[in-house]
């Protein structure tokens, strides 16, 4: 029997999979581009018995969300990039805490309030900066509107498994272009029941008075004063960890590649589509493309055969490139790394990627 396919737009797509999911709480603020998240939920939550809220405000909004996943509810909020930026120290206290949160940032252009056009110039603030403190969540990177409904599914069953923060980070195209989806199965309320109670042994419920905060039942790590390094020395096992069981990345024809291109999210569509033209020309070209941006996947870079690969080009939709960083920390100056990139709400086009990658074999082959 055939899939049943549904065309959606990227942001419903990410909302209607979070439903689907189990999410029953959504906070959130208005800001392009992506308003038909928070649009979709607030009519979609209550026809599943779910909440939506829209806070006064992002800084609201991100404590509506700790709040409700504090409690074993599967919550989310999403914003866009000038947004994410005032969610910095909720997501901090959500990561202290240790809670089951998701949420989206669909990246405009920047920095400051930026442009309201698509960009990819959140990496940074994503992977290396999210908040005080030094913590790390996982950080996921779709390159479709199905991707974007795949990992946002994934998404809270990853903050359930490892009671953390995750982030889907896409970017304005990805977020209100329409592609054919099919979607995951729709959890029951059984189902959302039970995955609410298997987060009981640290859900608040409330309590009766005590005399000292550190005695209430289920206090919460990071919350009830005293040292925070036996947390942190905790996460930082888990985020070791996730070197070994969460990376992610897809490589595209490498078998043979002389010249790799290392892009992520709709700078990798990009780049696919310029690939199969200087294929067809022989230029032996491939990709790897992060489909989690953190834990990158440094040993994809660190393994390849530098007696055959002369170059790598990094795409991405950023001024100063972002994600380059990780990529000459994997590389170690072995071969040459190009860049080409666009920012400030500017789109990336395949004649730019294309004449990019011609200039670089010209140099290196």
């Amino acid at each position: 029997m055939a899939e049943n396919r549904i065309f959606m737009k990227g942001c419903e797509a990410i909302a209607e999979a979070a439903t689907r999911a189990g999410c029953r709480f959504f906070a959130g603020y208005p800001i392009t581009p992506q308003n038909e998240i928070p649009e979709y939920m607030a009519r979609r939550l209550p026809e599943v018995g779910g909440t939506f809220v829209q806070g006064e405000s992002e800084v609201a909004s991100v404590n509506m969300l700790y709040g409700s996943a504090a409690t074993g509810v599967r919550a989310m909020s999403s914003s866009s990039s000038t947004g994410i930026s005032l969610y910095s120290e909720g997501v901090s206290y959500m990561a202290a805490a240790r809670l089951p949160a998701v949420y989206v940032n669909v990246v405009r252009g920047g920095p400051g309030i930026g442009a309201i056009q698509p960009s990819q110039q959140d990496y940074f603030q994503a992977t290396k900066a999210s908040g005080n403190g030094g913590f790390q969540m996982l950080v996921l990177a779709p390159a479709t509107v199905q991707e974007c409904v795949d990992m946002t599914y994934s998404a809270f069953d990853l903050a359930a498994k490892y009671r953390n923060p995750v982030l889907v980070l896409t970017d304005g195209v990805m977020g209100t272009m329409m592609e054919p989806v099919v979607l995951p199965p729709m959890k029951s309320d059984e189902e959302v029941e039970a995955l609410k109670a298997a987060y009981a042994d640290a859900a608040i419920t409330g309590h009766a008075p005590v005399a000292k905060l550190e005695d209430a039942a289920h206090c919460m790590a990071g919350s009830c004063g005293g040292s925070f390094e036996p947390n942190n020395i905790a996460a930082a096992a888990m985020y070791k960890q996730w070197e070994k069981d969460e990376v992610e990345y897809e490589e595209y024809m490498m078998d043979d590649a002389e010249i790799v291109v290392a892009s992520y999210g709709i700078s990798a569509r990009i780049s696919k589509a310029v690939i199969n033209v200087l294929r067809a020309e022989g230029m032996k070209i491939g990709m790897i493309r992060p489909m989690k941006v953190n834990p990158f996947p440094y040993e994809a870079f660190a393994n390849l055969d530098y007696s055959k690969v002369k170059g790598i080009l990094d795409v991405e939709m950023s001024i100063p490139a972002q994600m380059k960083f990780d990529v000459e920390h994997a590389v170690q100056g072995r071969c040459p790394i190009a860049e080409v990139g666009r920012s400030g709400g500017i789109i990336l086009t395949n004649a730019e990627v294309e004449e990019a990658a011609r200039k670089l074999a010209k140099e290196v082959l």
